[in-house]
């Protein structure tokens, strides 16, 4: 009866598909879920496959070959424990447990200790690639013991999306690392995702036509922007709605949903001491977003520009369009830049040893952010691993120094037409500070000094030499 060579728990569509994917690669499947009709109607729909369903975990864990590897695909937080607690009275030690669910790391960490005193392996397993690339191929970030990995990893291997011919997993390193990564993969998807439709958004106050912005993103498709997030934009554009005979993406309500993992990023960002402007911008974006009812009744009292529209004539709209393209490529580096300083640092601190070159490389495909400058990442970090931030690699300097002047035309035109773009103006706003040798923060830090005694540092001091005034000039009364 041990004849499978891995089990699944859950068998949601992203569970369904790596399943599928699993099994179409040459492995035999046993699949679990706590609603039985929903596991019998996906045997049903495939019934030609090696796909074996059970109904129980107890018989699950009975079909499985030793060292028994089992896959959940659950909602993230109590479920996960509770499913592991079940697991623990039916497996033998030395078999492997991964969690490939939008896991928060340090529950990662915290289970993967918890199963190694009790004889138990685990491995966090960040995924991404949606419904889509579960099915033809995802990117796969995993984390924990090493041995652990290895016994997962031909499956892994092949199951992932390839470029060039390689896999687009690798062993993350110790720990929760396998999910922060994930957890920061995503918080930049939130980031690409909120600058395309912060373009959009000035598009279309240009009096850009739907067809005409499906053309411009389309065009940017084939070229330095070149992404996945881009490409389904452009098809988006052109969606006929059946119901209403409008575009489909004037049908939509602008109330945007999230699932916590951009808020996490921020979260751990904080946590730091990491700037994460642009990232942080789309969350809050996202947020705004759902006070529809509010947003509804204050556009009735608040005011903005009077009657506000550019007015292009002629090469003026080319001239936007190239504008608006640079500022989404110049604000796109520094969302991977903040998104990568926050790694190195929660890698540095945890020493994971973490290989920034090798994550950006399993991110060229599969993954949701997949895009073309993905391949200039990862050689910027090969080049120089130590590298204090992306934007001092001298592809991007240069990305930044060519940029920049459109960076600033697109922010101030949105500023005055009253077009919120918080993510490309943080992007710019971070861009600025960490340029500048000198910021003014040394008046902040004497105001903590008088109404707090916080000391300072000075400019003609050593560093780490710090001083307090304690003659200020008296309030007057």
């Amino acid at each position: 009866m041990s004849t499978c060579d891995i089990g699944f728990i859950g068998l949601g569509v992203m569970g369904q598909n790596l399943a599928l994917n699993i099994e179409s690669n040459g492995f035999s499947v046993v699949v679990n879920d706590r609603v039985q009709a929903k596991m019998d109607r996906f045997i049903a729909q495939h019934s030609a496959k090696n796909l074996t369903s059970t109904q129980s975990l107890k018989e699950l864990v009975q079909h499985l070959k030793k060292p028994r590897l089992i896959q959940l695909m659950v909602p993230a937080g109590e479920v996960v424990d509770e499913i592991i607690e079940h697991l623990l009275l039916l497996l033998d030690k030395g078999d492997l447990i991964i969690d490939g669910g939008n896991t928060l790391y340090t529950d990662t960490a915290r289970r993967e200790q918890y199963l190694a005193e009790k004889g138990m392996r685990f491995i966090g397993a960040g995924i991404s690639g949606g419904e889509e690339g579960a099915l033809k191929g995802p990117s796969i970030m995993p984390s924990g013991d090493p041995d652990s990995w290895q016994l997962i990893k031909p499956i892994f291997e092949a199951i992932a999306a390839k470029v060039d011919d390689e896999p687009c997993v690798t062993h993350i390193g110790l720990g929760g690392s396998g999910h922060f990564v994930k957890m920061v993969h995503n918080g930049i998807e939130y980031g690409d995702m909120q600058l395309i439709c912060e373009a959009y958004h000035i598009f279309k106050s240009a009096g850009f036509t739907n067809a005409e912005i499906a053309d411009i993103f389309e065009d940017w498709n084939n070229g330095d922007l070149e992404s996945y997030l881009i490409e389904i934009t452009a098809n988006i554009f052109r969606q006929h709605d059946s119901i209403s005979d409008q575009d489909l993406v004037d049908v939509i309500l602008d109330r945007a949903g999230q699932k916590g993992t951009g808020r996490w990023t921020a979260m751990a960002a904080i946590e730091q001491g990491i700037p994460l402007s642009a990232i942080a911008g789309s969350v809050e974006a996202r947020t705004l977003s759902s006070m529809l009812d509010k947003r509804v009744i204050a556009s009735e009292s608040l005011v903005g520009p009077d009657s506000w529209r550019l007015k292009l004539k002629g090469n003026q709209k080319s001239a936007l369009i190239k504008q608006v393209h640079n500022a989404l490529y110049a604000s796109k580096v520094v969302s991977y830049a903040q998104g990568l300083d926050l790694i190195a640092a929660v890698g540095e601190k945890y020493q994971w040893n973490l290989d920034l070159a090798g994550i950006a490389r399993i991110w060229r495909g599969g993954c949701i952010i997949r895009a073309k400058f993905l391949d200039h990442i990862s050689q910027a970090y090969t080049s120089d691993p130590a590298i204090i931030n992306l934007m001092l690699a001298p592809f991007f300097t240069e990305v930044l120094k060519s940029t920049q002047q459109d960076w600033r035309e697109t922010v101030a035109l949105a500023v005055k037409g009253g077009i919120p773009v918080p993510s490309f103006s943080g992007a710019l706003s971070y861009y600025d500070a960490y340029r500048s040798a000198r910021l003014p923060a040394n008046l902040l830090q004497a105001q903590r000094d008088f109404f707090g005694a916080h000391t300072y540092e000075r400019r003609d001091a050593p560093r780490g030499q710090f001083f307090h005034t304690e003659d200020w000039p008296a309030l007057q009364k």
